[in-house]
């Protein structure tokens, strides 16, 4: 069992004596209670901007590999999945993805988002390519793909040349099917 060490600063409140010598400060001093005003701080959670949702526990022992094309994760089942599962790319707020897999024989998790249920969740990093992820359930294992993209610039634009270069690929196939 570990146990943490208490931090060495208690009180993150800041504090501030208003001058006691106006009569403005006075009167609020009065009203706020001895002059002394507390100001308190919020912590701003933790938000990545790629994460993969998994329909199971946190507790799930889920097998991770990397490679350089990809990350793939691997989860035994016990065969309430079904056969159809799909990865659905979410975006949460403008630059924050979500990949959810989902099935058709499964609960609708998304309707149970706001109760905040206990999901099996990895962050993604920059280089992975979200809207690509795939799901594929084969002999009793749920296998969830998400390819990486390359190397992520200062701007955070993943792989410019693979899209430049798709487009390309899309702009000379329309060209060669108009003179066909």
């Amino acid at each position: 069992m570990r146990i943490h060490p208490l931090p060495k600063r208690r009180n993150i409140t800041i504090q501030y004596v208003m001058n006691p010598r106006t009569a403005r400060s006075q009167a609020e001093s009065l009203l706020n209670g001895g002059g002394v005003s507390n100001k308190k701080l919020r912590r701003l959670p933790h938000i990545f901007s790629r994460v993969l949702e998994l329909p199971f526990r946190s507790d799930a022992d889920v097998a991770v590999e990397e490679n350089p094309n990809c990350f793939k994760f691997v989860v035994e089942t016990d065969g309430r999945i079904g056969d159809v599962v799909r990865a659905h790319t979410v975006e949460i707020h403008p630059g924050v993805t979500k990949i959810v897999i989902r099935s058709d024989s499964l609960v609708d998790f998304g309707l149970l988002d706001d109760l905040e249920l206990d999901m099996w969740r990895f962050r993604l990093p920059e280089t992975t390519r979200p809207e690509l992820a795939s799901a594929v359930y084969e002999d009793g294992e749920l296998i969830v793909t998400v390819p990486k993209g390359g190397e992520v610039d200062e701007r955070g634009m993943g792989n410019v040349e693979m899209r430049i270069g798709i487009n390309w690929l899309k702009l000379r196939s329309s060209r060669l099917s108009s003179h066909i």
